[in-house]
């Protein structure tokens, strides 16, 4: 926070800004009953935001020449669509996974965005009113850069794959393909047996692997993220206490705006990995081994 950021060593600074607004104190490394509360009413409210823009979009779309608003969520459109067909052929499916895939995007790219507002805004808002309030000092208006929040997103992803896979294929065609897929089977009731239970360990794996890495990739750039503009907003902290600090905020104007437009990039192509991410991994639930 700016006004308690000046009296911090850059450490405190930077883990002070790392802690979660909790509902309780976290009592062990893995402890499910802590709820981020921050996370949660940041990415719910943008959610509820991005639906209600698409759906404005949509009610006033028009057959005619279309404004610049109804042009640049077509444009959008247009593009998760041609995606989904390229990667999800079956035509009724589309019609779930294909809107599902925009809001993802849209949902995710708007997560990332917050990462793009100046690191204490928000946290000095909360500052001068949570305390006030019984709360404690802590915000983190970034949600994706919360391993909570994209494993979240991700377990949903898988969530969706095992009902597409239940559904294109059945109960029993899945359950035949996590037994034989990828090493196949043999007439033997033995090596069957055996390769059965490697076949399904290693989809297992599989499985596991994609979801983890699937949620994992996402947090770990907007964390990163995001520890960089905290070390921006300290290089403009050391220029506005030391004597010579004409260059120091020199310094911090232009790693900040270099990094500020570098980030654009990134946030975008972070949203648009997690969505065709997604889009394969359905695609392959639709396919047979």
């Amino acid at each position: 926070m700016a006004t308690e950021g000046s009296a911090l060593t850059p450490g405190e600074y930077i883990r002070h800004h790392l802690v979660h607004l909790t509902n309780k104190k976290q009592e062990s490394i893995v402890d499910f009953s802590v709820i981020n509360i921050d996370s949660v009413i940041v990415s719910s409210l943008l959610g509820i935001l991005i639906c209600f823009v698409l759906w404005l979009a949509a009610r006033k779309s028009t057959s005619g020449v279309p404004g610049r608003f109804q042009a640049a969520v077509e444009m959008l459109v247009e593009m998760v669509d041609s995606q989904a067909k390229g990667v999800i052929h079956n035509a009724h499916s589309r019609k779930l996974v294909a809107p599902l895939a925009l809001t993802v995007f849209v949902w995710i790219f708007m997560m990332n965005f917050m990462d793009m507002l100046p690191v204490d805004l928000l946290p000095s808002i909360w500052h001068a009113a949570g305390p006030a309030m019984g709360y404690p000092d802590y915000l983190r208006v970034v949600p994706t850069a919360d391993l909570s929040t994209t494993l979240g997103l991700s377990v949903s992803v898988l969530l969706m794959c095992v009902f597409y896979n239940i559904k294109i294929k059945g109960i029993g065609g899945w359950a035949h393909e996590l037994v034989t897929a990828p090493f196949g089977t043999s007439k033997n009731p033995i090596w069957a047996l055996l390769l059965g239970l490697i076949n399904f360990l290693m989809q297992m794996i599989e499985f596991v692997a994609k979801t983890v890495s699937h949620g994992m990739r996402l947090f770990g750039n907007m964390f990163a993220g995001e520890l960089v503009f905290m070390l921006i907003a300290l290089l403009g902290g050391f220029a506005s206490l030391s004597l010579g600090g004409g260059l120091f905020f020199v310094g911090h104007v232009i790693a900040g705006t270099v990094w500020t437009l570098f980030h654009i990039l990134v946030i975008t192509l972070q949203a648009f990995i997690f969505m065709m991410l997604a889009l394969i991994y359905l695609g392959q639930a639709h396919d047979a081994h």
